[in-house]
Parts: structure tokens; C-alpha cells; sequence
């Protein structure tokens, strides 16, 4: 959530940022601004009319030490009116300030300046490549006829049990799943992220505190008896273990890794390009979360981004990153790097990986911050990345370590697979 002081201060600032995003936010800025005014004019008439009671009930008290009781009862009658203007002018301030509330969540994350102009995919930003892309042998096949082939992953038995987009892992399938979450941890740990075993389900103030409502309410799974939502990430539970948090400056930065199965309802989904792996409504991931001091946060970025692409080097897989043109960044990021792997067999990128800066923005929802050497609070920034998105790595090693023969395994997993092939 952007800070009212910043939006107060720099309306024009925030309005030609955000149309980076293609977003007209004049009238919202416009509204934001005089609900704050309308808010800040009622709470000085209600600290008014609340300080005049404090000295009332001290003159009282001295009135009636005094035995002046109808001097007394005549101020009494005061605070009497006084307490009914309060509590009007309370109940109006916080209708004000849930109103004020309400619009500031509409408002996305600005982009950081070096954020590339662009309302589609289509001009995102190629800004790094590696990898060659293999050959493949005459008959060579995507994923989804792969894991037919040698029975390592049952999409019809997934949706015989929950429905489309939850697959079952078998065999050689899942030991390789279970393979890469546990290289993944283990390269994020031994990089310095601490990991950490989070619930699956959130509460509403966790899906507000890191941005998911009121913005992706129609992707995530609810349940209305416990008001709980199945996390569509591991970024919201392990973020949210910093809600209301204040840190000391020299426990930043703070690392953290976790896996989860991630839910996703993605509704509106249809398309060649949506099968298989490539779109799932349950998915594993592994996922790192970093809460850094702001003037380091950038730097933490970079160093996130090199860390990905070494795993993708040693799994050598062919993979490009893309800096996120405006009209494609998430709506809480100011600053996001998407990883694709290229699909050998279906002849096309998949994304694998988000790694974003959001700055104050979650932070400031979260009530995240830290004491800086003066002292002062101050709102901490926040990232997180995909370390990895396991289905379009799955479906990447598949599809471009295919043989006649069968299935290699890269070389790094072999230890963690017990197998060298897939046959």
C-alpha cells in the first residue's frame, strides 16, 4: 500500500507512475487526498473536543474539593454534550478512514524507474540469455506425452480424484519432484536463507497484509465457514510472519526459504498453451522472501536474480530473463524479473521464476519495520522469488533432456534422484 504522507506530498509524481502501468489513477489520487484532509480536519475537531473534556473533569475535580457542586454540575452537563460530539466525530473518523483505506487499496505499487514502458508481454525487456538449446532425436515429444510414455505423472487420475489441473506424481515422477524441491532448499540455504515450514492456509489479514486481496480474490481458493484462503504462494505466509513486526536495523537483512504446494483457482485459463504442466491449480514450489534495509534492497535484487541463474546453470537448462514492461508487473512489485525456461518440444519460453522488489509496499501493510540508528521506526523493503516454480522446471527437464532411450537426469539431481534415467 503506498503511504498517504508520499501521495499527499507527490500527487502529480504518483499519477505519471502509475500510467506507466496504463492506469488513469487521477481521480483516485484526487479522492485519496481530500478523504486523508476530511480525516486529519475530524480527528483535530475530536483530539479538540477530547482535551477540553480532560481540563473539564480537572476543573470539576477542583470544584467540587472546592464544595462549588453547582459550578461543578453546570460542567458536567458539558461533558455530557462533549462525550455525544466524541463519539460522533470517532464514528465518522473511522468511517472516513476505512473509506480512505478502501480507495489506497486500489492503488498499485509504482514502478521503479528503470521499469520498461509496455502494456503486454510482448515488450517486456530480454535483458539476459544463457543456455544452448539441445537437438532433439526425430520423434521427439512434449511433457504431457512424456509422462504418458513411461507413467510418471497421471493427469486423468488427478481429475478422476479432485478435477483438471491436480496431477499425481508416480514413480520415477515423484522421487524427480521430490528431487528438486530438495536441491532447491538446499541451494537456498547454503546461500543463507533460513528455511521455514509455513501453514498452507491464511488468514484475510495475511492475504491483505501482502497484497493478494483485494486483488486477486477471484484466483484464490476460500474457505467461507473459517474465513482461511489456500496460499497461492509461499511469499504470503512466510512475509506475513513480519506483520507487525519492528526489527533492529542490525537484524537486517533478514533470508528465508520455504516449500508449499501452491493453490491456484486461475480461472479464465483455456488453451494449447495451458496443458500439462504449463498451468496448474496445485503446484509445488520453493520460494525465497527477504526483508532488506531500503538503501540495500536493490542490490539484494541483483544477488537474488544471480542466484537463480546459477540453478538453472547447473541444471543447464536454456533459460532468458525478462525485466517486466509496466502493463505486465504484478500489481504489488515496482520492480520484477521473470525467468523462462525454453520448451524444447513444444517450441516456446514458460516462465518459471518471479523475482520482484516491492519496496515499502507490503511493508506498509504489514506494519514491517525496523529502528533505525536514530532510533526512528522505519518501514523496511520487501522481496521474493520463485526458487523454483517446479511444474515448467519439470516440464523443461522432460522436454529437453529427452533421448531415444529415455529420460536423462541432470547431472546435479542425480544424487538427490537415485536414478540417472527416465526409461
Amino acid at each position: 500500500m503506498l503511504q498517504i504522507a508520499f501521495i499527499r506530498e507527490n500527487q502529480e509524481k504518483v499519477i505519471q507512475a502509475l500510467a506507466k502501468r496504463n492506469m488513469d489513477a487521477k481521480s483516485v489520487v484526487e479522492d485519496v487526498v481530500q478523504l486523508d484532509e476530511k480525516r486529519r480536519a475530524t480527528q483535530v475537531e475530536l483530539d479538540g473536543i477530547l482535551a477540553e473534556s480532560n481540563k473539564l473533569s480537572k476543573d470539576i475535580g477542583e470544584l467540587m474539593k472546592n464544595g462549588e457542586k453547582s459550578k461543578a454540575a453546570i460542567l458536567k452537563e458539558k461533558t455530557v454534550l462533549n462525550k455525544e460530539k466524541s463519539k460522533k466525530l470517532a464514528e465518522i473518523a473511522d468511517a472516513i478512514a476505512a473509506e480512505l483505506t478502501e480507495k489506497l487499496y486500489t492503488l498499485p505499487n509504482l514502478p521503479a524507474a528503470i521499469v520498461p514502458v509496455g502494456k503486454t508481454p510482448e515488450e517486456n525487456l530480454n535483458v539476459f540469455e544463457a543456455g544452448e538449446v539441445p537437438v532433439l532425436h526425430e520423434g521427439a515429444q512434449p511433457h504431457w506425452e512424456l509422462v504418458k510414455k513411461y507413467d510418471i505423472i497421471d493427469f486423468e487420475l488427478g481429475n478422476k480424484i479432485a478435477g483438471a489441473g491436480f496431477p499425481v506424481y508416480k514413480g520415477k515422477g515423484a522421487r524427480l519432484q521430490r528431487a528438486l524441491i530438495n536441491y532447491f532448499l538446499d541451494k537456498n540455504t547454503a546461500a543463507g536463507y533460513n528455511e521455514v515450514q509455513v501453514p498452507h492456509m491464511v488468514n484475510e489479514a495475511s492475504a491483505y497484509g501482502t497484497g493478494q486481496l483485494p486483488d486477486k480474490e477471484g484466483q484464490m481458493y476460500h474457505d467461507a465457514t473459517d474465513n482461511l484462503y489456500l496460499i497461492p504462494t509461499a511469499e504470503v505466509p512466510v512475509t506475513n510472519m513480519f506483520r507487525d513486526v519492528i526489527l533492529n536495523e542490525n537484524e537486517l537483512p533478514v533470508l528465508t526459504t520455504a516449500y508449499t504446494p501452491c493453490f491456484r483457482r486461475e480461472a479464465g485459463s483455456y488453451g494449447a498453451h495451458v496443458r500439462g504442466l504449463n498451468r496448474l491449480h496445485q503446484f509445488d514450489k520453493v520460494e525465497i522472501v527477504r526483508v532488506e534495509h531500503p538503501d540495500k534492497s536493490y542490490e539484494a535484487l541483483d544477488g537474488m536474480v544471480e542466484h537463480i541463474k546459477d540453478i538453472l546453470n547447473e541444471l543447464k537448462l536454456p533459460y532468458r530473463i525478462l525485466r517486466l514492461c509496466g502493463g505486465d508487473m504484478g500489481f504489488t512489485s515496482a520492480l520484477t524479473y521473470d525467468f523462462e525456461v525454453f520448451s524444447t518440444a513444444q517450441d516456446r519460453w514458460l516462465e518459471i521464476s518471479s523475482v520482484s522488489n516491492f519496496e515499502t509496499f507490503q511493508a506498509n501493510r504489514l506494519k514491517l519495520r525496523f529502528k533505525d540508528k536514530d532510533g526512528k521506526n522505519q518501514l523496511a523493503h520487501t522481496l521474493n522469488g520463485s526458487s523454483l516454480a517446479l511444474p515448467r522446471v519439470l516440464a523443461g527437464i522432460l522436454e529437453n533432456y529427452q533421448t531415444a532411450e529415455g529420460i536423462v537426469i541432470p547431472e546435479v539431481l542425480r544424487p538427490y534422484c537415485g536414478f540417472d534415467i527416465i526409461d
